[in-house]
């Protein structure tokens, strides 16, 4: 039996409160259950070496397990990230690039920042659904200031979790779960339900392809009820 009686294709429960950060130009705190993410969106209007003279703006993101998040306290990082950081920095990164048009904010930069401020499973893919609502509401204020003409957007983008624990196949796994699985995966699709990412591993033993599509097929329906409450945030 999963904690609250979750069934085992639904996700954690979600609370949202938006525009919590006045200097950022768009922010969330997203909670899924007890992993708990602030994710915010700053502009600034200059674009990195690799984009300039290119007609294009850029997009960037940041993770970090902030201190508290997790049991036992995690020293900051300053000189040197470790790598699980670096890695979802990157991931986030390249699942909000992938559904926005960089040459409408041409000469502008948007970086958001996912600072998890408690961790219980999912952090990357709870930073990936909640940075997608700071990165929106920061464009809808671009849009409003007239930075930009045209709204970059061309879909929303979700990420869920999905696992084999005890041989049974489960969405948005916790940190209990996740430790015990012998299979799980991070899904990321865009709102026309095409895959961005596929993150899987085979933590105890290897997975079959028709698990694969199985482990697909059940983020789906988990990914569409995501994109349904970042629906309600940003209109």
């Amino acid at each position: 039996m999963r904690k609250n009686s979750r069934k085992k294709n639904q996700i954690r429960q979600i609370s949202l409160s938006k525009n919590i950060c006045g200097n950022a130009y768009g922010s969330v705190l997203f909670a899924t259950g007890n992993t708990k993410v602030m994710c915010a969106a700053s502009v600034e209007r200059s674009v990195p070496f690799h984009a300039e003279n290119k007609g294009i703006g850029w997009l960037s993101a940041d993770y970090t397990l902030l201190p508290y998040s997790t049991p036992q306290r995690k020293d900051k990082e300053f000189l040197k990230r470790d790598s699980r950081s670096v890695e979802i920095k990157r991931l986030i990164g390249r699942s909000l690039r992938g559904v926005i048009d960089l040459s409408k904010m041409q000469n502008y930069s948007i970086t958001v920042d996912c600072d998890v401020i408690q961790a219980d499973g999912g952090t990357r893919t709870a930073a990936i659904t909640g940075g997608y609502i700071a990165l929106n509401l920061a464009i809808n204020r671009m849009l409003e200031e007239k930075l930009i003409a045209e709204n970059p957007l061309i879909e929303k983008v979700a990420a869920v979790s999905v696992g084999y624990v005890n041989d049974e196949l489960l969405v948005d796994l916790d940190f209990s779960e996740d430790s015990s699985a012998s299979v799980d995966m991070n899904i990321v699709m865009n709102s026309s339900y095409d895959l961005i990412e596929i993150q899987g591993t085979a933590e105890k033993h290897s997975y079959s392809l028709d698990q694969l599509n199985e482990m697909v097929t059940i983020a789906k329906p988990a990914i569409e009820e995501l994109f349904k409450w970042q629906d309600g945030v940003v209109d």
